[in-house]
């Protein structure tokens, strides 16, 4: 593992800082977290903006019209746009760190040349239709099922938790085509149009207020052979190369705020007067020393991917610490406000030093929740890292 930085990625960081530092106060005011519409319009418009500046597909090969930057000025690039408080990916997310990646990689030169400069540009936006009401963590179990006729699949079926289905034009899709009971070895991935005849899209409100889910049902959708990414069959294979980008770096920018948020958490903890509180500073400190190890996890697993190419198991070693180490920040946070902690409106301290943050706090502490949750659970993680790191036998 190499912990330094050359000169030619500090001069990287020194010229992607000085563009943000010109373009980050141009940017008007996020939209309102339940108004996806305007969000997609905010993050595209962001997105377009990367590109005409040539940062878009930061890491994606230049053959797929990214940048073919290096892991570690991935990584620079992540800590400039944290450290300039520019948007991230939002509703592009899906696109650029899941479908992209996965079209760049095991994609046709057709499909590349179709699907990757739409994303990359802020044109289309993508949804993930992979977990289903029965098949959630245990993707393997799937049922929505694809029938070959002639250069279509028919396709039938429902899925849940389809990330940004309102505002998406496409979604990556995990589908049956194998015998039932196939498992593993008869799914394929499709890229499937989302304004084809026969889809339903029913959001889904969770207790944050957001619609960033819903359900999705297909009865009969028709999408071209054309569309499938791999060989019939071997998306499993594919799924692999998606799950491992969405477990690589996909987190990192999460990581760097929670270091600002334990910051804040600090700042509020004086605020309201229980700084010196031997608890609070043992668990503030525990926190901080944490996310200096993930740091250094990260750090790793970005130096192994520059040897390999691809992201390695570490990864899930990280998404498991990370996602449970989110909780348990928020719940500090949520209890140092005490009663202010259960207000969705804005509060003002008694002291005259302004809002005290409960919304953003409040927000956060139920997101956290589903950390544990999205990119594959925390049991799900303890079983990649028992048996394919630690070498233990199934259970």
């Amino acid at each position: 593992m190499d912990l330094r930085y050359t000169d030619a990625e500090e001069a990287f960081r020194a010229e992607l800082r000085a563009w943000l530092a010109e373009v980050v106060p141009t940017l008007g005011p996020r939209p309102a977290l339940t108004d996806w519409p305007a969000r997609r319009a905010y993050d595209t418009s962001w997105q377009g903006m990367l590109y005409d500046a040539g940062y878009a597909g930061i890491d994606w090969p230049v053959e797929g019209g990214g940048r073919g930057a290096s892991p570690v000025e991935q990584l620079v690039y992540l800590e400039e746009l944290e450290r300039a408080h520019a948007p991230y990916v939002g509703v592009n997310f899906v696109g650029l760190l899941h479908a992209g990646p996965t079209i760049a990689v095991e994609g046709t030169p057709e499909q590349r040349a179709r699907f990757l400069p739409p994303i990359l540009k802020g044109e289309q936006v993508w949804c993930q239709g992979f977990s289903e009401p029965d098949a959630g963590s245990d993707l393997a179990a799937l049922r929505t099922r694809a029938v070959r006729d002639g250069d279509e699949y028919v396709v039938t079926g429902s899925k849940i938790w389809t990330s940004h289905a309102e505002v998406a034009d496409l979604c990556e899709l995990l589908v049956r085509t194998g015998e039932e009971g196939s498992r593993h070895s008869g799914i394929t991935w499709l890229a499937m149009e989302m304004d084809r005849p026969g889809i339903e899209i029913r959001p889904l409100e969770t207790i944050g207020r957001s619609t960033e889910f819903a359900e999705l049902f297909l009865d009969g959708v028709r999408v071209p052979v054309g569309n499938r990414v791999g060989e019939e069959n071997d998306g499993w294979r594919v799924t692999m190369v998606t799950l491992s980008f969405e477990r690589g770096t996909a987190f990192v920018g999460e990581l760097l705020q929670s270091m600002e948020e334990l910051r804040r958490i600090r700042s509020l903890a004086r605020r309201v007067g229980l700084w010196d509180d031997p608890e609070v500073r043992h668990r503030t400190g525990q926190l901080g020393a944490e996310l200096d190890a993930l740091w250094a996890l990260t750090r790793r697993n970005v130096s192994q991917a520059a040897r390999t190419g691809v992201p390695g198991l570490g990864g899930s070693v990280f998404k498991l610490a990370f996602s449970e180490l989110r909780q348990r920040l928020a719940t500090l946070g949520l209890e140092l406000l005490g009663s202010a902690g259960l207000a969705w409106d804005e509060l003002e301290a008694t002291d005259g030093s302004g809002p005290i943050g409960n919304t953003r706090l409040l927000e956060q502490w139920i997101g956290s929740f589903s950390r544990t949750i999205a990119a594959g659970t925390s049991q799900i993680q303890r079983n990649i890292v028992a048996e394919r790191i630690l070498g233990l036998p199934k259970g």
